[in-house]
């Protein structure tokens, strides 16, 4: 590998060394481009990598301003393109041959290129830029100048190329869009032009856009005004007017992928939907390409969407995830898939060679194939790339001929140094993270994120293999590091612990023991010099708490393989005095540090400040944290936090940082003795640093570029290069021995090694099949063993439990009878008194653990109680909040009225305070529209005075007529309430301010409009929120007067001893909502939390206030004697009657018999007074009753009244809502009116706006026409004439498809083939002015003469040819230019027209005003219930047209009704007379009727006696003791009756017994006469039911006939009824008058 000496980075030391690149080692993450037939190249890092095919040599280019970032390539001028990254990038060209630099481009570009691409004909560049620009630019990058160039802000580009056939085609794809570029060239002015392809949607179908700018069709709306297109809606008035499209009408297209050109200048286009385009380049028509199925094994795998096309002869080839490259035959518009290759890994790109005899195939990966064609098709692997990017470096000792790397995916990596080409790989199918190799062995070791360290035999570098697998912990390994005498391996995990290892294969890795640091170890440093027993380590870590830096070192004997026991405790932890380990901590937080060899010095590197400094180490011993402080500080001249690491010899310090810079400076002065810049910022610097132990190899990783850089000395002479190689030869030589012990342990276990076979065939699997490793990956992470640490643990508690178990089950008998002994002493403790009882913490045993449970509670509470008081506080704030903003922030808080019986329920306008803006608002229109009023009336005043001089008028009449007009005026401006739209004045609102609705034409008007009608809203809710308050506070009045009566009605209710429950009204919660605000007492359902001191100062005043009750009680001698002799009270209120209770007399007690006289009076006393006493209770209850009735009626009363004045106040609310929707429906109407103005006047801006757009298009068109004016008519004929003859061009002959491989063959005019032709041309010249070719007899001068004028003709006309071809292209610019000027004016007239019926629309909307009108209920009849919206017919006119049109229809009516009505009296005239005839007829019949009667009366003897008998109740009395002797003598008689009747019922029951008997054998017998009667039955039924049936079937049909014809009676009857009563009902309307016709 070889570069250029141009190239290579100048050395900045003193002394004259240098650092050169070597080879560089990385692989792809972009595109691969051929160069030509033979080389490739791709970007990788800071650098360009060319490959020859044929030797496999690798050349480098390196960038000089940090990492490559896209990269092209120009195959017919040989040429390479790339930019870099830094702000304000550069594009730089290079001649492949030599890598020498032809030219640096430089644009306007702030941050990066994303793409770029090569003309294939011609010195054409094209880039195209990234964020913030979007830019796409067009070079002529030999000149180095940008031709034109187009921003597309937003559009990111994935893919873009040139048309192969014809370089002014430039085709763009994003994920989303296909768009193809126009370069248009008039002599040296070029246009970029644009034309977007209509991509179908995901389903295949096409989807007809709507043309947004100019729709063809709007519906029309007659009552809202007209329909402006969406754009004008939104607003729009720039070019984002012309591209608006809405959320409804984006639909899901088909996602591009990939595309590529065909010689007939189309497009394929493969698509993430799987789908297959074909643009046509001249149209841009797109057809969707169908497959032809196939049912070969094709069919069954599922082929996922292209990746990546490539065109060739007859069709494309494609890729995909799959690995599989297809070959896609096309025919029409059908295509067919057919199996190509099979390539291991997902394909991502596919390109032809120049002579396309060779396919490229590039993996997702980054590994490179070539495919050469012919009769025998060869596949090649070219690159291989690594599975990942290197996650970690190092040399195999003595790092002079290999080399290690190893991916985060575990695959192992061996270099050669010489070219670093790849040995051989080992995959371990494990995450790793870190690898070192042994300087005494062969023998390497990776760390993996699961906590193993793989140990590795690297013996044969051709065939490395896994020695053994040790599992140290359950944590990531991120340190693995060997002394510098490869004694020990020192393992750093995550939780700070670092494991010692024995570094011998022969001792299979032994663990010895682990240190314990500080978390997040940052590096590890080691010193282990020959001539001493000791290895010294250095940990540096984070101390975030102080801010500085940790370093820990201890010490580790050489001895230590054969005492490491008494080293390490049964944990396998080191003891720090065994070790010696020492503290220390920094002033500075450092992000690396190492330990110099003589152990003096730590160099640490500053993470926070670009410094390098020096501490020394004090030689005493000390206990804690010792602070070092720098003895010197130099600049790092880096930036980014960096790392340090000391060369083998500890004579250099080797730095480097995220800027990408090495620095190797001397240990002593710390001067910088050389430089390099592998690496860059973009890549974040450098990872990894390793230094052969010659010194002569230094290995650089990239951090996340993927690259690894190999760099060697130039100049290595001197001090520099003698001091290391002494020191590596004594070091390899004091190694020697160890190593050849070592390495032939190692040979000998591969020889002992069974199966090499399988593992050979298991490598291959491995290797070639990514899924297999995955699940070899899994099933290592299933069987997860047991950890060296895990073992040592539970190895050391299982020594503990059998040393310990005699001793634990005396600890356990102990403490149970310890226990025993406490429990029995607490219950004789419960059993004391309270003075002698212990506390329950008495009997604690540990104080220690109570004191610290007791501190942990306490602390637990404190962090619940915090939490609880900061949720307390959220909630607390957010309360506030909501309560500033819907109930502070309230003027008027909203509230509610319920009445007391019925369910009604009047609600209040809640109502914010006004802001000033909004009353100045008011105030200003308010004073605009009184200014407006006094001009119109001073306008009249002069009016009048004016026509006052012209008109004699007496001087008295004219107070009168001014008296007049001002009320007129006063009249005209208060508008009808069905004009003004609102019943606003029912409250008291005055509208003489408002506009008239047919008035309101200009935008201020409606505006002012607007804000009256907000402030009419606003005096409307404060009317009736004020008649609100009057009810609440007479509702308040109601609740306190009713609460007073219900004292005095529980007074008598408790008089009475009556059950009555009293009612009492309150005010609920949403007439009161201020209450939801306030938390009550009795709301909290918590207990509520008294601390001990309050309670017992509580209890104290109780006990007082009891005591001071007894002791007044006790010194109340006449309490005391009123209670003994009064029964309390002094006197006997009314109220006392109903209790009051007469005492009876003790002799009540005795018999009343035993009485004497004087008991028997008092007796009598005693009951005169329980009856007084009665009457006066009686008479008392009777007057609280009526005053309870009386109170109750008054309550009901006026709560009912109350309940009427909510009522009326619940249709003031429902017409003041009204009211307040009638304005706000004014104010939605000229909102839309507002809204629809600025619409059009937004329509009308855009079109303006795009008129003057196409009228500057227009004109910068004819600027160009004027460049040819100045021509003179004869050279533009002429140049006509040249424009119709088209000049003859030589055409090469066409080669048949058999006889080349290229589908595009030759490239069409190419600059370079003109020079090219030109050249030959003057070499022919120059033959044909060879003396040899001159005549004979001709002069020399003559002939030089002859020469030098054809040769001057021959030029011109070579120019004469370029000029012309000049020419005719620039005529086609002209021709396409005079065809968009007539687009363009075709454009012009359309706005216009479009612009001026606009302007109609807006005047028109301006003119037809939409007006709220009010229609009383009952006034419109619409038929069917129809209601109309649409009034193209209608007219408005005066009411009072209307008005006199009905007083004319309702005089006419009367008329007619009173002419109705006296017909209708006389009618009713002849009518009364015949009722009345008829009447003295039938009241004739009655009494003739009652004559009869009288006459036949019947006259019994009962009444005759009644009438005539004087004494006729002594004689019904006698007659009474008459039937009671009846009676009697009957009641004698039914009771001898009733005991015959008894004596007979005996005898019948005797009967009735020998009856049942008897009966009972005759159901014996009647069980035989049934049998007999069965079997008759049977016999008769089978002789006699034929007969049965006819007799049974002609009753039936006689029945039916008889029913039938009863039927039809009764309907010819119900006719009959029916036609009689038509004729009742006519002869009754004749009797009546009526309107109707008859």
């Amino acid at each position: 590998m070889s570069i250029p000496r141009g190239r290579e980075e100048r050395s900045l030391s003193g002394g004259g060394a240098a650092l050169s690149v070597r080879w560089v080692q990385g692989f792809p993450k972009q595109n691969v481009h051929f160069v030509n037939d033979s080389t490739i190249c791709y970007a990788s890092g800071n650098f360009v990598i060319f490959i020859n095919l044929e030797t496999k040599k690798k050349t480098l280019l390196q960038c000089m301003n940090g990492i490559v970032g896209v990269v092209a390539t120009n195959i017919p001028y040989e040429v390479v393109a790339f930019s870099d990254r830094k702000l304000r990038p550069l594009i730089y060209i290079y001649n492949v041959q030599g890598l020498t630099r032809r030219t640096k481009l430089k644009g306007n570009v702030l941050l990066d290129y994303t793409l770029l691409s090569f003309s294939y004909c011609g010195t054409y560049l094209a880039s195209y830029s990234s964020l913030p620009e979007f830019e796409l630019a067009l070079w002529n990058w030999e000149l180095g100048v940008i031709l034109c160039k187009k921003s597309q802000p937003g559009v990111d580009v994935s893919q873009m190329t040139f048309n192969p056939m014809n370089w002014r085609q430039l085709c763009l794809s994003s994920p989303s869009s296909v768009t193809v570029w126009t370069i248009e060239r008039s002599n040296q002015d070029y246009y970029l032009k644009a034309k977007s392809v209509k991509l179908p949607m995901e389903d295949g179908s096409y989807f007809n856009e709507r043309d947004i700018v100019f729709p063809e069709s709007l519906p029309k709306d007659l009552i809202y005004g007209p329909v402006l297109p969406l754009s004008a809606i939104a607003g729009l008035v720039g070019e984002e007017a012309e591209t608006f499209r809405p959320k409804d009408d984006l639909y899901p297209l088909l996602h591009p992928t990939m595309h590529c050109w065909t010689p007939q200048s189309d497009l394929y286009v493969g698509s993430e939907e799987g789908q297959l385009l074909m643009i046509s380049g001249e149209t841009l028509k797109v057809t969707l390409l169908e497959k032809i199925e196939d049912t070969s094994p094709l069919g069954r795998r599922n082929l996922i969407s292209s990746i990546t096309i490539a065109y060739q002869k007859g069709g494309v080839l494609a890729s995909g995830i799959d690995g599989f490259v297809y070959s896609f035959i096309m025919k029409d518009t059908t295509y067919k898939v057919e199996d190509f290759l099979q390539i291991e890994e997902p394909v991502e790109h596919l390109q032809f060679s120049p002579s396309y005899k060779m396919l490229l195939i590039q993996t997702g990966k980054g590994s490179v194939y070539i495919y050469t064609f012919g009769e025998e098709p060869t596949l090649d692997k070219v690159l291989e790339a690594c599975d990942g990017k290197f996650q970690s470096i190092d040399l195999i000792t003595p790092g002079n001929e290999y080399c290690m790397t190893v991916t985060y995916s575990g695959e192992v990596c061996i270099l050669l140094i010489e070219d670093g080409s790849c040995v051989s790989r080992l995959p371990l199918n494990t995450h790793t993270t870190v690898l070192a190799c042994s300087p005494s062995s062969f023998s390497a070791a990776v760390g993996t994120a699961n906590g193993s360290v793989h140990f590795l035999d690297v013996v044969d570098a051709e065939t490395p293999e896994e020695i053994i697998m040790v599992h140290v912990c359950d944590t990531e390994i991120q340190h693995l590091l060997y002394d510098q005498r490869g004694m020990y391996l020192l393992a750093g995990t995550l939780e700070g612990l670092i494991f010692v290892m024995d570094a011998r294969p022969s001792t299979s890795f032994q663990i010895f023991g682990f240190v314990e640091v500080a978390k997040g170890i940052l590096q590890i440093s080691t010193v282990s010099l020959l001539e001493t027993d000791i290895v010294e380590v250095m940990v540096l870590s984070p101390a975030p708490e102080t801010g500085r830096s940790r370093l820990e070192i201890f010490t580790l004997p050489k001895v230590l393989p054969l005492v490491f026991a008494t080293f390490v405790d049964e944990r396998g932890k080191m003891r720090d005095e065994f070790i010696h380990k020492f503290l220390y901590e920094t002033e500075h937080s450092l992000s690396s540090a190492v330990l110099d060899f003589q152990s003096h010095m730590v160099y640490g590197f500053c993470s926070e400040v670009p410094y390098i400094c020096c501490y020394q180490l004090s030689r005493q011993e000390h206990s804690g944290v010792f602070i070092l402080k720098p003895k010197q500080k130099v600049q790092s001249k880096l930036y980014g936090p960096g790392k340090l690491s000391l060369s083998v010899h500890g004579l250099w310090l080797i730095s480097r940082a995220k800027c990408g810079t090495i620095h190797i400076r001397d240990i002593y002065t710390l001067e910088i003795l050389v430089r390099c810049r592998s690496h860059s910022h973009q890549g974040h610097g450098i990872h990894s640093v390793r230094i052969s132990l010659d010194g002569q190899t230094i290995m650089v990783n990239g951090r996340d570029d993927g690259t690894l850089v190999c760099l060697k000395w130039r100049r290595f002479r001197g001090s520099i290069s003698s001091d290391i190689l002494q020191h590596c030869q004594l070091l390899l030589a004091s190694l020697s021995s160890t190593m050849d012990e070592e390495n032939i342990y190692l040979s000998l276990r591969q020889r002992d090694s069974v199966d090499t076979e399988s593992e050979a065939i298991v490598y291959e699997d491995v290797t070639f099949s990514i899924q297999s490793s995955q699940e070899d990956l899994v099933q290592r992470d299933t069987k997860k063993e047991i950890s060296w640490l895990e073992r040592k643990s539970q190895e050391a508690i299982e020594k503990e439990v059998k040393q310990f178990t005699k001793k634990r089950k005396e600890i356990k008998r102990e403490i149970k009878v310890l226990a025993k002994t406490v429990m029995n002493m607490m219950e004789e403790n419960e059993a004391e008194d309270n003075i002698a009882k212990l506390d329950q913490r008495e009997f604690g045993l540990d104080l220690e653990e109570l004191d610290w449970l007791q501190k942990e509670s306490e602390r637990e509470v404190a962090e619940i109680k915090k939490d609880v008081e900061m949720h307390n506080l959220a909630k607390s704030y957010l309360a506030n909040i909501i309560k500033e903003e819907c109930w502070n922030s309230m003027a008027v808080k909203g509230r509610a009225l319920k009445c007391f019986h019925i369910p009604v329920v009047v609600e209040n306008f809640p109502m914010k305070e006004r802001t000033e803006e909004e009353l100045k608002e008011v105030k200003r229109v308010l004073q605009q529209k009184k200014i407006e009023a006094e001009c119109l009336k001073l306008r009249k005043e002069i009016i009048e005075v004016q026509s006052a001089i012209t008109m004699v008028t007496k001087p008295h009449h004219e107070e009168e007529d001014e008296e007049e007009e001002e009320e007129l005026v006063i009249k005209d401006t208060r508008l009808p309430n069905y004009l003004l739209g609102s019943l606003c004045t029912d409250f008291g609102i005055h509208a003489s301010l408002l506009t008239s609705q047919l008035e309101l034409h200009s935008r201020e008007e409606k505006i002012n409009q607007i804000i009256l009608l907000k402030d009419i809203i606003y005096k409307v809710k404060t009317v009736f929120n004020h008649e609100f308050d009057a009810a609440f506070k007479q509702k308040e009045f109601e609740i306190i007067r009713v609460k007073e009566r219900n004292i005095r009605i529980q007074e008598i209710i408790s008089d009475l001893e009556l059950e009555e429950p009293d009612w009492t009204p309150e005010f609920d919660e949403c007439e009161k909502p201020e209450r939801a605000l306030v938390v009550a007492s009795n709301e909290i359902s918590a207990q509520k939390h008294i601390p001990p001191w309050q309670r017992a100062k509580a209890e104290l005043l109780a006990a007082q206030k009891m005591e001071q009750w007894l002791m007044s009680k006790v010194h109340s001698t006449r309490h005391r004697a009123l209670m003994d002799m009064m029964g309390g009270v002094l006197e006997v209120k009314k109220e006392d009657i109903l209790r009051m209770v007469i005492p009876q007399p003790a002799f009540m007690a005795k018999p009343d018999t035993i009485w004497t006289e004087e008991e028997r009076r008092q007796f009598r006393d005693y009951e005169k007074k329980v009856r007084e006493l009665n009457e006066e209770r009686d008479k008392y209850r009777k007057s609280l009753e009526a005053e309870l009735k009386k109170l109750q009626n008054s309550i009901q009363e006026s709560t009912q009244n109350f309940d009427e004045y909510l009522k009326r106040l619940f249709e003031r609310r429902v017409k003041a809502e009204m009211v307040v929707n009638q304005e706000e429906l004014k104010i939605s109407n000229l909102l839309f009116s507002l809204l629809l103005d600025e619409e059009l006047s937004t329509r009308e801006t855009f079109l303006n706006n795009y008129l003057t757009k196409k009228q500057e298009e227009k004109v910068m068109d004819r600027s160009f026409k004027k460049e040819f004016s100045e021509v003179p008519s004869h050279q533009v004929d002429m140049l006509y004439k040249l424009f119709k003859r088209r000049p003859r061009i030589h055409k090469p002959k066409a080669q048949s498809e058999s006889a080349t491989l290229v589908p595009f063959g030759e490239r069409p005019g190419s600059g370079k083939l003109n020079r090219d032709a030109f050249a030959q041309l003057m070499k022919a010249m120059d033959d044909l002015d060879n003396v040899n070719n001159m005549p004979e007899g001709v002069d020399l001068a003559v002939w030089n003469h002859f020469c030098a004028t054809r040769r001057m003709k021959v030029e011109n006309e070579q120019k004469v040819k370029q000029k012309a071809a000049g020419l005719v292209e620039m005529m086609a610019f002209l021709r396409k230019r005079v065809e968009e000027d007539e687009k363009v004016q075709e454009e012009i007239e359309k706005v216009t027209h479009e612009l001026v019926l606009l302007q109609e629309e807006k005047v028109k909307f301006q003119l037809n005003l939409t007006i709220q009108i009010l229609l009383k209920q009952g006034q419109v009849e619409i038929e069917n219930f129809q209601l109309l919206l649409e009034y193209a017919d209608a007219i408005l006119i005066n009411k009072t047209i209307i008005e006199d049109l009905n007083a004319v229809i309702r005089t006419q009516g009367h008329k007619k009704v009173a002419s109705m009505m006296e017909s209708k009296d006389i009618h009713k005239g002849i009518f009364q007379i015949e009722w009345e005839h008829k009447k003295m007829e039938m009241e004739m019949e009655d009494l003739n009727q009652r004559a009869w009667d009288i006459q036949m009366l019947f006259f019994s003897r009962e009444r005759q006696k009644y009438l005539n008998e004087p004494n006729y109740e002594t004689l019904v009395a006698i007659q009474i003791g008459i039937m009671e002797q009846t009676i009697a003598v009957i009641e004698k008689t039914h009771k001898k009756d009733v005991e015959h009747r008894k004596k007979l019922l005996k005898k019948l029951g005797n009967v009735s017994n020998q009856k049942d008997v008897a009966n009972y054998n005759l159901s014996c017998s009647l069980q035989e006469e049934l049998v007999a009667v069965s079997e008759r039955k049977d016999i008769s039924t089978a002789m006699g039911s034929q007969l049965t049936f006819e007799k049974i079937a002609k009753g039936q049909y006689a029945s039916m006939m008889e029913q039938q014809k009863l039927a039809q009676i009764s309907k010819e009857q119900a006719e009959q009824i029916l036609v009689l009563q038509a004729e009742v009902q006519r002869l009754r309307m004749k009797t009546y008058p009526a309107l109707m016709q008859m």
